[in-house]
């Protein structure tokens, strides 16, 4: 028996005792002073066998914090998905990316390649003959002063204004951007030309270009990039000048069919030495001598 409950049943043998000794008897005292207590006596009784009370001074056992216990089953390993590459330079084909282990990322220039970038100064009007001098050109016209670095500076001219500059008319931003995924450095005709096949594979257009192709849907595709190419429905993306798709297209299998001829390795031609005759005769016969040439020296074996 609990402390509690003995000295509830003492309250309770008490109380009862009063009426006998300390009050007059009276019916009426007793009933008022026993209901409320027995009452009381009855709820305490009623709460106090509760698990609850009876446990709360216990100490729950622990589970043991083992490997070996699990309380649910062990779900299978989640497979990982692979990893993606950091750029999309690495979804290119075998013929292109780094000069060494760790070295900067390189575009192979192949005359499908060289026949478009051709086409876009063309277009942008930085064609210039071919020659180096279009990798200097500036929005307008004006020529920058040197290629250590883009220009970065706004022209106005007429109803436009921009800060294009560059054989590709490289936007300072678009130049940033360019320059820093394949770590370039200066603004040189090698640099414009690695920059601007950057641009053409960011638009999803390299492996057109590389068909040897130039169909509407190329130069949609580069639209987007360069104002003066012409949209599937023959305007500017920008609401530009744009130079019509028959122009370009021809210009672009003109470059390519020259490319293709220069990339031709040369051959030799074959001379083909006179028949002498007849051959029988002893003209001939020495003739052919001089061209097989002297015999080596015997060894005195």
């Amino acid at each position: 028996m609990s402390l509690f409950r003995a000295l509830l049943f003492a309250f309770v043998g008490l109380t009862t005792q009063i009426p006998s000794k300390s009050i007059a008897p009276s019916s009426s005292v007793c009933s008022t002073l026993a209901l409320p207590l027995f009452s009381l006596a009855g709820v305490a009784l009623a709460l106090a066998p509760l698990p609850a009370l009876a446990d709360a001074g216990k100490l729950k056992p622990q589970v043991s914090e083992s490997s070996d216990v699990s309380l649910l089953p062990a779900l299978p390993p989640v497979p990982r998905a692979p990893a993606m590459p950091r750029s999309r330079l690495a979804m290119l084909d075998g013929n292109d990316g780094t000069i060494s282990p760790g070295g900067p990322f390189r575009y192979v220039i192949t005359p499908e390649r060289r026949a478009l970038l051709n086409t876009i100064r063309f277009a942008e009007g930085t064609w210039a003959r071919g020659e180096d001098l279009g990798y200097r050109v500036m929005f307008g016209g004006g020529l920058m002063g040197g290629l250590e670095r883009h220009p970065n500076r706004v022209i106005y001219s007429g109803r436009y204004a921009s800060a294009a500059a560059g054989a590709y008319q490289f936007m300072p931003f678009t130049w940033t951007m360019a320059s820093q995924k394949l770590g370039l450095a200066g603004f040189g005709p090698h640099v414009q030309d690695q920059a601007a096949l950057f641009l053409i594979q960011r638009r999803g257009a390299l492996a057109l270009a590389d068909r040897g192709e130039f169909t509407p849907q190329l130069a949609a595709k580069l639209a987007p990039e360069w104002a003066s190419f012409p949209t599937l429905a023959g305007y500017s993306y920008y609401g530009q000048p744009v130079k019509r798709y028959t122009a370009l297209k021809a210009f672009y299998e003109q470059s390519l069919a020259q490319l293709k001829t220069l990339a031709e390795p040369a051959q030799e031609p074959v001379v083909e030495l006179p028949t002498c005759e007849p051959v029988q005769s002893l003209r001939c016969r020495l003739q052919a001598l001089d061209r097989i040439g002297p015999k080596p020296k015997s060894l005195g074996i």
